[in-house]
């Protein structure tokens, strides 16, 4: 009875998978779970460059309860764009004890142009700074922060010295 009461809670939580986007892009992804105002999120980690200039680019589902965590070597002031972004998402910049420092509602921009250079098109985009050293970079599905009312000051908790010490 109890192999069988397992058998149906893999097979209701793989369909479940099977029907979100957000599973298909968390599958394989590093995952960091962050709580953000009482309500956990799963957070691919972004530490290293190659990740980091991708983001959440080309995305165009955030799950309610997914996102990124960017991670830096060392904080530093930091500017955002929307880089091949179709959707509004949610930016937040936190100090190196998770504190929010600045946020952001970033809006979808005008598509990269047919044979504009990488260059030009990010010229172009609206820059969305930490306006601080920042640590850390926290990316929401547009509308979330102000769903849960996240402000400048709060904390958000997450292991960060675990990820502090992945940063590339």
């Amino acid at each position: 009875m109890a192999s069988r009461t397992i058998l149906i809670f893999m097979s209701v939580l793989l369909a479940g998978c099977a029907s979100l986007t957000s599973c298909d892009e968390k599958a394989g992804a590093d995952v960091a779970a962050v709580n953000v105002k009482n309500t956990w999120f799963h957070m691919e980690i972004a530490d290293d460059d190659a990740v980091r200039i991708k983001g959440l680019g080309g995305r165009d589902y955030i799950a309610p309860d997914g996102g990124m965590i960017f991670v830096f070597p060392r904080p530093h002031v930091m500017n955002f764009i929307m880089r091949d972004c179709p959707i509004p998402i949610d930016i937040a910049y936190l100090d190196a004890a998770g504190r929010v420092l600045t946020l952001y509602e970033m809006v979808p921009e005008e598509p990269r142009r047919e044979g504009e250079s990488d260059v030009a098109y990010d010229a172009r985009l609206k820059q969305y700074s930490s306006k601080f050293p920042a640590y850390f970079a926290v990316e929401f599905a547009g509308g979330r922060m102000k769903e849960l009312g996240l402000e400048v000051g709060d904390k958000l908790e997450f292991d960060a010295q675990a990820l502090k010490r992945r940063a590339q």
